[in-house]
């Protein structure tokens, strides 16, 4: 029996290797997401899937010679965490060329991680900072100059990403694209020019982002084993979150099939740590249908396996119904008569079983999209058992929901807002922002809802991050938006993240909790999610990551029990020395928050003196003495 330091648990006599469990984890406090069974101590796993809950009494019935069993050490477990929506597969390709702000406390810290990646990065290779901050996350509040990035680095190409709204290239960088005083601008997008009519190294997607992603696609790509080791490298940094499975939602520049190759080669070679659900996004306007027609001739959706499987199309379906959700800039309006080829597109995904994900902002887009829904609905094809939802939905209204309900539509949300939450205030209003996205709405209706991030380009992949913003309404920047009544329990937001999740891909009857026949994924926590103080949360790793019952992760006192992974690839990546997201101290554990919890229990005391007074308890006025010397 190999273990950690553990007591309590001992192999029984007479079990046999074929009957016993492969790993048992005890000793924890376990939130299983079950309402059947909320709670236990103790989970045994066998191919790949939970055989026993309970306590070390029940557990020791499947403990064999052979099994490993982990102590917990008192530690919380929760079911793997699930992301609604992540591009995946693209952030996993891109990973190791990545210079991640994500977590980054100042512009200072940010600045100066450029400045030592200028030093290694080879001659015709790119610094790339790809999403995953804001300025409002930096101790300065404010963005980087192209100036500060020329001086950082004078001779190697910066790209920096800020959310889908702007890019900042140094002036390496804008010879590097090409762009000159000739370079016209882009539909949808600006090059801002000088005095001088040349570009000075700040692009805005005014509103389309498609200048900020055909920028970064000029860039230098890794070569097929490097975009292996990359992907590898990016799914232990999801499984360091404590996530287990992703629905990967496509994008822009991710074709089919060659973009999905390495997702492939890994699940074909047992290699994947994260179980990807992912859609087909027609990359090329105009062909949309024509793209649609051949993967409907050669796939299916849920033909795959528990590791990698097609979920449907999106969440682009035709170009022309996609709006931008830049909120420093205002809603885009979409052309007019775009209904007529999205109708088509939408009624040969339902008559063939192939559900479906729409990327849509603004309740305007939503509106004119239900509109076709309900048309095709005269013919039967909605609700008509097909999945499919709208991803992000910030400014649905209640009568949207209500239609969206109607038709058996779900909704996945993301928490852009918390990284776009003051360029939205400062646009619309406060009054508008508590109300986006009207998740309360969502769950008050029953409709199912699932959370993720939408990382990489936009929010950060750190689940810990969304879940915060769910519970508190607050962004990055501690920007409330949202007042209590509109906030969603710690439980509740969990279930999104997990549960959720698993609805949205069919799978809510083998993942999202844990139950006695349910896949083994689960995540031992560095702190207790439902007890840490709620600035707390974003702070939270995993100590332990477990898919299929298969160590993924591992941490702490646990370091070195998980699968072995290469080492980065290329050795400059700034992964390779810096690694993903930067981890700072979680407020709760420094001198600060201690003197705002002793201030805290002091008010509580105060009020608990009064209740007792207001009840005839205590005198009003009684004299407190806690130490004799004092009294007089």
């Amino acid at each position: 029996m190999t273990t950690m330091p553990v007591g309590g648990v001992t192999p029984l006599p007479g079990i046999e290797d074929g009957d016993a469990a492969e790993l048992v984890v005890r000793n924890a406090r376990i939130h299983t997401g079950d309402p059947a069974r909320p709670a236990a101590t103790a989970v045994a796993v066998r191919g790949g899937r939970i055989t026993a809950l309970g306590d070390d009494a029940v557990i020791a019935r499947h403990v064999g010679p052979r099994t490993r069993v982990v102590d917990a050490l008192g530690r919380r477990i929760v079911p793997g965490l699930n992301d609604s929506h992540l591009h995946v597969i693209r952030g996993g390709l891109n990973y190791v060329l990545e210079l991640r702000w994500d977590g980054v406390p100042s512009l200072r810290q940010a600045l100066a991680m450029l400045r030592e990646q200028a030093g290694r990065t080879p001659k015709g290779q790119w610094i790339r900072v790809v999403g995953g901050w804001t300025p409002e996350q930096f101790a300065e509040r404010r963005m980087p100059t192209v100036s500060e990035l020329t001086a950082a680095a004078p001779d190697t190409p910066v790209f920096v990403l800020h959310l889908y709204q702007s890019a900042l290239l140094n002036r390496a960088a804008v010879r590097a694209a090409g762009f000159t005083r000739d370079t016209p601008d882009p539909r949808g997008g600006q090059i801002v020019r000088g005095r001088d009519e040349e570009p000075t190294g700040l692009l805005l997607a005014a509103p389309s982002a498609l200048i900020l992603y055909s920028t970064l696609a000029a860039a230098p790509v890794l070569g097929e084993q490097d975009r292996k080791n990359s992907t590898r490298h990016f799914l232990r940094e999801l499984n360091r979150f404590g996530l287990t499975s992703a629905v990967d939602a496509a994008g822009g520049f991710q074709n089919f099939p060659e973009n999905y190759a390495t997702v492939t080669e890994l699940a074909r070679d047992g290699e994947l740590t994260l179980r990807i659900a992912y859609h087909l996004f027609p990359q090329t306007a105009g062909q949309e249908l024509d793209d649609l027609r051949r993967w409907i001739e050669a796939v299916r959706p849920d033909e795959g396996d528990e590791w990698l499987r097609l979920n449907g199309a999106g969440e682009n379906l035709t170009w022309a119904a996609a709006d931008f959700e830049n909120f420093s800039e205002p809603r885009p309006e979409l052309a007019a008569g775009y209904e007529e080829e999205f109708e088509k597109a939408v009624r040969l995904l339902m008559e063939n079983g192939w559900g479906f994900r729409l990327h849509a902002t603004y309740d305007e887009t939503i509106r004119r999209d239900l509109a076709v829904f309900e048309k095709l609905a005269a013919d039967g094809l909605f609700p008509a058992g097909n999945r499919w939802l709208f991803d992000h939905a910030e400014t649905v209204s209640p009568r949207s929901l209500e239609r969206i309900a109607a038709l058996g539509g779900s909704i996945s949300v993301q928490n852009r807002m918390s990284f776009q939450g003051k360029a939205f205030v400062d646009r619309y209003g406060a009054e508008a922002a508590a109300h986006t996205p009207p998740v309360k709405e969502m769950l008050d209706l029953g409709l199912p809802v699932a959370a993720g991030t939408d990382a990489t380009r936009v929010s950060s992949y750190n689940p810990w991050v969304a879940l915060h913003w769910l519970v508190t309404g607050r962004t990055v920047g501690d920007l409330c938006l949202y007042p209590p009544d509109r906030l969603v329990s710690r439980e509740k937001a969990l279930e999104m993240y997990t549960r959720g999740g698993a609805l949205m891909t069919g799978e809510g009857e083998r993942k999202g909790i844990l139950r006695t026949g349910y896949l083994a994924d689960f995540t031992v926590l560095s702190r207790d999610y439902f007890s840490v103080h709620d600035d707390d949360i974003p702070h939270i790793e995993s100590v332990l990551t477990v898919v299929g019952g298969r160590l993924v992760y591992a941490a702490a006192e646990y370091e070195g029990l998980d699968e072995e992974v290469p080492a980065v690839s290329p050795s400059w990546s700034p992964v390779a020395h810096f690694g993903g997201y930067q981890a700072t101290m979680p407020p709760g554990l420094t001198g600060a928050r201690q003197a705002d919890r002793l201030a805290e229990a002091v008010a509580a005391s105060e009020q608990h003196r009064q209740w007792r007074v207001a009840r005839g308890f205590a005198p009003e006025n009684a004299l407190q003495v806690f130490d004799p010397c004092y009294v007089l």
